[in-house]
């Protein structure tokens, strides 16, 4: 532990010292420059390439087909086990005796911590922004399927967990993709899209998972704290301190410390959009109506009907995970049955995350008609990509003084994904390392989280996109070849279910 102060305190002193120093402004805009030039755009030719005939970039189409494959699939279990799956986060069926580490409500705590966040307030506005109110439909849509998404990965990441000899238990993609591919005779095929599983995820990690929290966040807090307009690098220095020391931590401290987080959080927020629904009540039909209207004819958004269906996929994925993988990680540390028990609960983050939050936040964006306001502030934001502060100019606009909690509220949930995140890079970094060179990793995020500060938002937010959206082609892939083994084991837990064997226990 001491190690790790020294080191954190080493790359402070050195990253003040750089950031302090009468060049800094070209240091700003050299590194932004080699982060858009030799990563964005080259990863996005691949990922993004458009499909002849669709127009529709190839890592999109395969997440909407994903999903809905899975949705079938699974016999549209996301409509199917909602209700128990309440019941599991309430803990009715909860068994001390399971085998794990963390309760359903922590894995789902922690999970969400990684999901509701930015990409709920900041994403969300920059859908709306460049789609229109049109990409919410497809926002909605992408939800629903990630349901059946998330819960097959959920279930596989706690069929494949592994109990390592310090007690601790693992689990994610990487393990069911090795090992599930392993006993269906794919072993070498299972090997390379783990081990690609894992370096986009720890690219995804470095990106939405920690520079773009520290680029979104702090366009929002520099509204109520103009000293950081001035000196971004100082934001991004105190966000890498207190993560350097949470990080610290493993699965169950990020548990307790989501756990108390993300509930007040998203209670603050959502009981917000809630009042602004209210009083603007009569409007609420009127701007279904944009949503609906605008998904089918985009005639204004560039890219039309594909353009805007891709927008909303994106941002979709981007706040939900459903299909990359992520999130398994997390599940596979709850206490279970059976291993369905922790699929049926994780269907419920799409549905809490796109569904339900992401809906009233665009409903807000698009009453208020912050999306296509010509107001300077708003334009300025819009053009910058500070979804954050359009979100809060918009909230302001009914609530004046509500920009200073959503600033709390946002740096909250910036903090709460990044130390989420950052366990799911460490897993990967480990799984492919060795444990003993997790410090290596945690200093690279480290340096990740000032290098968010510095930046532009562009390309934060498309290095965000490439990793995490890109993660979905290993993960897809596996979980398609495993997904008979989903669907057996499915079909035996609700014969359980059914039968008694599997009851409440309260």
């Amino acid at each position: 532990m001491n190690r790790l102060f020294a080191a954190v305190s080493l790359f402070l002193f050195s990253s003040a010292a750089l950031a302090a120093d009468k060049s800094a402004g070209g240091f700003s805009e050299t590194i932004d420059g080699i982060f858009g030039e030799y990563l964005v755009g080259p990863i996005a030719m691949v990922f993004f390439w458009e499909i002849p005939g669709l127009g529709m970039p190839l890592v999109v189409f395969w997440l909407l087909a994903g999903a809905t494959f899975f949705t079938l699939r699974m016999g549209f279990v996301n409509v199917r086990m909602f209700r128990h799956a309440i019941d599991l986060v309430a803990g009715k069926y909860d068994d001390e005796e399971s085998e794990g580490e963390v309760t359903h409500f922590q894995a789902l705590s922690a999970a969400l911590s990684a999901t509701v966040g930015l990409g709920n307030i900041a994403g969300v506005a920059i859908a709306v922004a460049l789609g229109g109110p049109g990409a919410t439909f497809w926002m909605i849509l992408v939800g629903l399927l990630g349901m059946s998404a998330k819960f097959t990965e959920c279930t596989l990441g706690q069929a494949y967990r592994k109990r390592r000899s310090d007690g601790r238990i693992m689990g994610g993609a990487m393990y069911y993709l090795s090992d599930g591919l392993s006993e269906m005779g794919q072993a070498k095929l299972g090997k390379v899209l783990a081990v690609l599983f894992c370096l986009l995820c720890i690219g995804g990690s470095f990106g939405g998972g920690n520079a773009f929290q520290v680029s979104q966040s702090m366009s929002q807090v520099q509204t109520v704290i103009p000293f950081f307009a001035d000196t971004p690098w100082a934001y991004g220095l105190i966000m890498t301190a207190i993560v350097g020391v949470v990080i610290i931590g493993g699965i169950q401290r990020i548990a307790t410390v989501a756990e108390r987080i993300v509930p007040v959080m998203c209670t603050i927020y959502v009981l917000a959009c809630l009042y602004i629904l209210a009083v603007n009540a009569g409007e609420i039909p009127g701007a279904f109506g944009a949503i609906i209207d605008g998904a089918f004819n985009p005639t204004a958004i560039e890219g039309g009907f594909i353009g805007v269906l891709v927008i909303g996929v994106k941002r979709a994925v981007f706040s939900n995970e459903a299909g990359v993988g992520s999130a398994a990680i997390a599940h596979a540390a709850a206490k279970v049955k059976h291993p369905v028990e922790e699929g049926v609960v994780a269907l419920l983050e799409p549905f809490i995350d796109t569904v339900v939050v992401c809906t009233m936040t665009a409903l807000v964006i698009v009453i208020t008609g912050a999306w296509n306001s010509p107001d300077a502030a708003y334009v300025a934001a819009r053009e910058a990509g500070q979804g954050g502060a359009l979100t809060s100019l918009a909230m302001s606009s009914v609530i004046p003084f509500f920009k200073y909690i959503l600033s709390a509220a946002v740096f909250l949930f910036a903090f709460s994904t990044m130390i989420s995140w950052s366990y799911y890079g460490e897993r990967c970094w480990a799984w492919l390392f060795g444990d003993k060179s997790s410090m290596v990793y945690r200093m690279m995020f480290l340096f990740f989280a000032f290098l968010g500060s510095v930046v532009t938002a562009g390309n934060v937010l498309d290095f965000s996109d490439l990793m995490i959206l890109g993660m979905a082609f290993p993960n897809i892939l596996g979980v398609l070849l495993l997904s008979g083994k989903v669907r057996s084991m499915l079909d035996d837990y609700q014969g359980k279910l059914a039968s008694g064997e599997i009851k409440k226990t309260t």
